[in-house]
């Protein structure tokens, strides 16, 4: 069972939270292949959960965390934090 964004402001969390796994697994020097592996699923699969297309599911979120070594809550923490607005000039 997957967990589908439906309002407009969990489908930014979604890809917010995605853009955080991108970003740790390039801070591990780690490829979107070895999540795949690790989890037990494609690699299109997690192509479409990293592009944010798809929200990862709970079970994917708790298996990405213990694979990037970092408390599940914290990776929720950074995506959800609030964003620094831009200055206009």
């Amino acid at each position: 069972m997957e967990l589908h964004a439906t309002l407009p402001d969990e489908a930014e969390t979604a890809r917010r939270f995605a853009d955080e796994v991108r970003g740790e697994l390039a801070r591990q020097r780690r490829t979107a292949a070895e999540l795949a592996l690790a989890i037990g699923s494609t690699q299109q699969t997690i192509g479409r959960r990293l592009s944010g297309a798809t929200p990862f599911n709970a079970i994917e979120m708790a298996f990405l965390s213990r694979f990037l070594g970092i408390p599940l809550p914290l990776l929720w923490e950074r995506a959800t934090a609030p964003q620094p607005r831009a200055v206009a000039s």
